[in-house]
């Protein structure tokens, strides 16, 4: 049987994979599981029931899976603080100010509406690991905590939770964003009141798009995976720079003033560098995914920037950066985590962080950009393959041999078995864009050659 936890929580089709009835009873066995031990000692010490912030993206199906969420836990002996509508970073954020026991975020991120997820969060507003998720799973269908009377959860609304989050991405800042222009795209998701209302406090001048959530519309030709609409409202409005988030509002990619796509390597890249310069980038590291383009690691070593890989996936990121406390770390989507203000990606705050660069240098964000240059990179998705046996190919190790010997220092290989199905990708970098297409598919001809099915 798969496991239902994947790297993001649980997601799927709300109402068909997703229902009403799995999420009551993942919120009573995830009251079961976070419940336990020392910390459920110090709460019965203390006579008092565990609390849990529960938030949701716009999309229609989070109004019933909040209801069913809610119930579980309340009728688990958990008193329920409803935070509406927010990004998932301010839940976390959220969780970790007031000292929640746990949290709950319920949003499928950048996917479409018919989809919905549930995501849990520990006590400090952190995710959970694979362990833990295991372990909620494992209490499905068994015996839940049913307290009685002034045992059982109240449910009540987090009034001022959103305007917690604001007063805290704004004490973030190191210098206001008076005299920038600002277009953000917010997806018709979570950040659609956050993000406008933060950086107007800013002193940006703010232009804005995607903003009128209906339940339905989110991410729908919108946000951070539909730049065209971004690009075009900043060269409409003569802006300094566009931010487009996801649904949910974790994460964030750019563009400059002439409408050129700034992606999340390039926003670390400039935050790290800053940071550095700033002596806030602790021992001088920066921990990125083995996706993370081959400039991004060259304008470090220039600049005296270790970096650290990680295989893909923000919860990789951010177990590398909590084992070394390091400051700064992300994905090339846009994940990017900033430990001092966040247990996890923000796309509010990385825009916001962004925008104070360039207000604090007097540069605009295509000189900031400038400190890396973007190797070509390609993706080759090798599909029908017993991709369990990439490892162990002698053939397919050569090949890749020979073409990182071609390229020298003016490239990369990477090849990664699918984690979900029989594909392989293979990624290549290289100085232009005709010799990355020609090894890639070079490399994917080697693998489909080997490992078909």
């Amino acid at each position: 049987m798969p496991r239902l936890f994947g790297t993001d929580g649980v997601r799927g089709l709300a109402n068909r994979d997703l229902t009403a009835d799995l999420a009551l009873g993942l919120a009573q066995a995830a009251a079961a599981v976070l419940t336990q031990g020392r910390h459920a000692d110090e709460l019965r010490a203390a006579g008092r029931r565990p609390v849990a912030v529960v938030a949701r993206d716009p999309r229609v199906s989070g109004e019933f899976l909040t209801a069913a969420v809610s119930a579980g836990l309340a009728s688990s002996g958990v008193d329920v603080l409803d935070a509406g509508v927010l990004p998932t970073p301010a839940t976390a954020f959220l969780i970790d100010s007031i000292r929640a026991d746990f949290g709950v975020m319920i949003s499928a991120s950048h996917n479409p509406a018919p989809d919905n997820g549930i995501k849990f969060f520990s006590f400090g507003g952190t995710k959970l690991p694979d362990e833990v998720e295991d372990r909620i799973e494992s209490f499905l269908g068994k015996q839940k905590l049913a307290p009685t009377g002034d045992g059982v959860g109240r449910i009540r609304r987090f009034a001022d939770a959103e305007d917690r989050y604001v007063v805290h991405l704004l004490g973030t800042l190191p210098n206001r964003l008076d005299g920038i222009k600002v277009v953000l795209d917010c997806a018709h998701g979570a950040a659609a009141g956050v993000s406008p209302e933060t950086f107007k406090d800013a002193g940006a001048e703010v232009v804005v798009i995607g903003a009128d959530p209906d339940g339905m519309n989110i991410n729908d030709g919108v946000g951070s995976t539909h730049l065209e609409h971004v690009r075009a409202a900043v060269l409409e409005h003569g802006a300094d720079l566009g931010i487009a988030h996801d649904g949910d509002a974790d994460r964030c990619l750019a563009v400059d003033a002439e409408g050129n796509t700034i992606d999340g390597d390039r926003i670390m890249a400039i935050l790290a560098v800053s940071m550095h310069e700033r002596g806030t980038l602790t021992d001088d590291t920066l921990v990125v995914t083995v996706m993370s383009n081959l400039g991004l690691r060259r304008a470090m070593a220039e600049h005296g920037i270790r970096v650290i890989e990680t295989k893909v996936g923000d919860r990789y990121v951010l177990e590398a950066l909590a084992e070394g406390g390091y400051a700064l770390g992300g994905e090339q989507s846009g994940h990017v985590i900033m430990t001092e203000f966040a247990t996890t990606g923000d796309g509010v705050l990385t825009g916001l962080h962004l925008a104070a660069e360039m207000a604090r240098t007097g540069r605009s964000l295509a000189e900031l950009a400038r400190v890396m240059t973007v190797y070509p990179q390609v993706l080759v998705n090798v599909r029908g393959v017993d991709h369990h046996a990439l490892a162990d190919d002698a053939e397919i190790a050569a090949a890749v041999a020979a073409v990182e010997a071609e390229l020298g220092d003016t490239g990369r290989v990477l090849l990664r078995p699918s984690g979900t199905e029989p594909m392989v990708r293979v990624m290549v970098e290289a100085a232009d864009q005709h010799a990355a297409e020609s090894q890639a598919e070079r490399l994917a001809a080697v693998v489909r050659e080997r490992l078909s099915l």
